[in-house]
């Protein structure tokens, strides 16, 4: 989740709301590619999630990328609850997942050589302190009870909350992981022909990137367990965002739409003010009950933001929300696959074509549909597994049209980082149907053998 934003000053006019998105827009020769992976750390002898504090725990990760990688600290309260280098950041979910937040590089070819490194970086640490780290898109075995609370104020407030708007929303915080891509775009036409494809075709990599099956020790009757929390979380800020279909659609509806998302909190002094359930229409009016005659600033609408949790959203940049976290492999796939779309005209204008005939029940249904069966999923007459087919081809166009060369010029384009997902198109399987195989087979049951087999 997102770390307090800085350097915005008093909103004074109700126009500022929708400038501040629109200053993201960027020419094409400035686009770039910020990827996020999330992942459990669990204590090797116990396979229990590590807590905070400890010879084998969250903290003592964080001090080793320090000490031994050349990390900066962030602290809040005396807590060391982050790090950062080079443009990038390390950063904690509620139940310690481990989050790297990549720098905004040009290519492919650099952002996955950034999870390479850190990925490198972490299990060095690691290992010297007996834990392991694990990519799946929800915790296989351990129950809310069992897990930690990382101590940061936002989720302290959230977690209060999340009992009032829906049923699964400590699970999404605690025991969730997702892979995740941020992209710009140019202008506000590019903005939302981008934000209608990715929120129409995020049920497509909800399908190839499934990998959660499991929760709470046993299979959950669905491929991803992750899209079918964020279901039920809170209505208020989820979900697909059928006004983004609209005639009229810009940056000042979706402005609109984040004035009535419910706010978290308001951050001043480096803590967190309860606002839960609070409207940044009333603080814009100076009647915040939290802050009373106190007007926000460009910086309070930055972090009411990330607060939105649709399947895709925008800031000063476009977020693509839908993959389970998952192994390696698919940490790069997951760039690749949405770059590909976005980032070629024609690729971009095609995927756009596939699924403007759609209404908001298909959409959904797809969305509903993905988080079950993955790519056997099927919606009226659309079949998932033929649908992701066409859209990986167009991805691969987009990357071939792109031709970002890698390895000096050895590799010419950007391609080979989608053949985890071609492997998945050939054979019809997902990590989460490899997973139910083996549970099924080999490991006779025992999920404790997913640890030892799928850690990074």
């Amino acid at each position: 989740m997102s770390i307090p934003q800085s350097g915005g000053g008093p909103i004074e006019h109700h126009s500022q709301l929708a400038e501040y998105l629109a200053s993201g827009c960027k020419p094409k020769q400035d686009w770039r590619i910020g990827t996020e992976h999330e992942k459990f750390g669990y204590c090797k002898d116990s396979l229990l999630p590590i807590p905070y504090e400890g010879p084998r725990s969250v903290r003592a990760v964080l001090e080793g990328l320090r000490d031994a990688h050349g990390w900066a600290p962030v602290e809040e309260a005396g807590k060391l609850i982050g790090l950062v280098k080079d443009g990038a950041n390390v950063s904690l979910e509620p139940g310690g997942q481990l989050e790297l937040s990549g720098a905004a590089l040009e290519t492919i070819h650099e952002t996955c050589d950034e999870v390479n490194q850190h990925l490198r970086e972490v299990k060095d640490v690691a290992d010297k302190v007996g834990v392991g780290f694990i990519g799946l898109g929800a915790a296989p075995v351990w129950t809310h009870d069992q897990m930690p609370q990382m101590p940061k104020g936002r989720y302290k407030l959230m977690t209060s909350y999340m009992d009032r708007v829906g049923t699964m929303g400590k699970s999404m915080m605690y025991r969730t992981c997702t892979v995740q891509v941020n992209l710009d775009f140019a202008s506000e036409p590019d903005m939302v022909k981008k934000l209608r494809v990715a929120i129409a075709l995020q049920p497509v990599a909800t399908a190839l990137f499934a990998n959660s099956p499991f929760f709470e020790g046993k299979p959950n009757g669905h491929k991803s367990w992750r899209s079918r929390i964020w279901r039920d979380l809170d209505a208020s800020r989820t979900g697909m965002l059928p006004f983004v279909f609209e005639d009229g659609f810009g940056f000042e509806r979706y402005a609109e739409y984040a004035l009535d998302v419910p706010m978290y909190f308001v951050y001043r002094d480096g803590k967190y003010i309860d606002a839960l359930g609070m409207s940044f229409r009333d603080f814009m009016a100076g009647k915040l009950p939290a802050l009373p005659g106190e007007t926000p600033t460009l910086s309070d609408w930055a972090d009411h933001l990330t607060t939105a949790f649709p399947e895709a959203r925008i800031k000063k940049y476009m977020e693509m929300r839908g993959a389970d976290g998952g192994p390696w492999r698919r940490l790069c796939a997951l760039p690749a696959f949405w770059v590909g779309l976005m980032y070629d005209q024609s690729a971009l204008d095609a995927a756009w074509d596939l699924a403007r005939g759609w209404d908001a029940e298909t959409r959904e249904g797809l969305r509903v549909a993905a988080s079950v069966d993955g790519l056997q999923a099927r919606v009226g007459d659309i079949r998932m597994h033929d649908l992701a087919r066409e859209v990986l081809a167009l991805s691969e166009a987009g990357l071939k049209a792109r031709a970002r060369a890698g390895a000096g010029g050895l590799v010419p384009d950007e391609t080979h980082f989608l053949n985890a997902l071609k492997d998945s198109i050939e054979t019809g399987k997902t990590p989460a149907d490899e997973l139910l195989e083996k549970y099924h087979g080999e490991w006779h049951g025992d999920l404790s053998r997913i640890y030892a087999e799928y850690s990074y």
